[in-house]
């Protein structure tokens, strides 16, 4: 069974750069990267805030696929990275990650970056201001836990050591 390594943090903090960056330093690769954002429900099933589809609440996610694959790649890989907003809010998924990062980003840095992420085209101030509320009840690392590595989003991540510390911690 392979070392399944977790990565949490608010939107626009880093989370999926890390994953990518991590992935191609681990040893021996390749090493799969499963991000939340790609086990949403259909936009059909998911909830509605105001005009919008409620992508920020763990409604929108498919959990049980989620975790179902990420299970069945730690069987063939030695590694594996999975990343998202909510990924420590699925208590049975919390339990099988072995070593856990979170991103922190400072309100006034997510806010700075958020408005100017333009992949599903500019969002209004007041969806903002709910991407960073759900974030605060979805998304924070669970009370009584702590990351085994905590980072500033806000500055460059040492990916070298950080590559290097985990491929240690695994074989510890």
């Amino acid at each position: 069974m392979g070392i399944l390594i977790g990565i949490g943090g608010v939107s626009n903090a880093g989370k999926t750069f890390l994953a990518r960056e991590l992935a191609q330093r681990l040893t021996p690769g390749p090493v799969p990267v499963f991000s939340q954002d790609d086990f949403v429900w259909p936009e059909s099933q998911i909830p509605l805030i105001r005009d919008h589809i409620d992508w920020e609440c763990p409604e929108s996610i498919d959990f049980h696929r989620f975790k179902n694959e990420i299970l069945a790649s730690l069987k063939q890989n030695p590694y594996v990275i999975t990343e998202g907003l909510m990924l420590y809010h699925d208590r049975d998924l919390f339990r099988h990650i072995d070593i856990r990062i979170f991103i922190e980003l400072s309100e006034k840095d997510f806010y700075a970056r958020k408005s100017l992420d333009l992949r599903w085209g500019a969002e209004p101030d007041w969806y903002i201001n709910y991407i960073w509320e759900a974030y605060q009840r979805y998304g924070k690392f669970p009370a009584g836990h702590h990351p085994d590595i905590l980072l500033d989003g806000s500055r460059d991540f040492n990916l070298d050591d950080l590559g290097e510390w985990i491929m240690v911690k695994a074989k510890s």
